[in-house]
């Protein structure tokens, strides 16, 4: 039987670490999204998606990839999903054969306002208790961690 011998050696506990909250925090605001865009039938990945392709209008699956900051391989998949539910549409790029184009259909040009919308009742619900000030600062705090340490990857899921 082992016995309970304290440690000399000190141990930070899981609550000291900013790290610790701030999971905490995303993995809550997240779960919540991800329920609400779920009733509109699309997932948070194809969410992004279909976001970045409202500002882009058309783009190539490459280019999709590199600005959502994810490989070829799991963009095509969410392509084809997207695909499957008709909220975007591939057409053959025009001087490359091989290459293609994706868009979004205008149902799903129509839902991303919607979606949007969903997005900013989450986090008013998660964050109403900040001020705008401190909203802004904790903002400001985060973009500088993701310049700081040369973050790309946009979040996903």
């Amino acid at each position: 039987m082992k016995k309970n011998i304290p440690s000399e050696v000190q141990v930070s506990g899981l609550e000291a670490h900013l790290g610790y909250w701030l999971r905490f925090v995303s993995n809550s605001v997240s779960a919540e999204f991800a329920r609400k865009v779920a009733a509109e039938g699309v997932t948070v990945s194809e969410w992004v998606v279909m976001r970045v392709l409202f500002d882009h209008n058309e783009m190539q699956p490459k280019e999709l990839a590199t600005a959502i900051g994810m490989t070829k391989g799991p963009v095509s998949r969410l392509i084809d999903r997207l695909l499957a539910k008709k909220l975007i549409a591939r057409r053959a790029h025009a001087s490359d054969g091989r290459a293609q184009i994706v868009r979004l259909t205008p149902g799903g040009r129509a839902l991303v306002p919607k979606l949007a919308a969903l997005a900013d009742a989450n986090d008013a619900e998660f964050f109403a208790h900040f001020s705008e000030a401190e909203k802004h600062q904790l903002v400001k705090a985060m973009r500088k961690t993701v310049e700081v340490h040369g973050l790309s990857a946009v979040p996903v899921e």
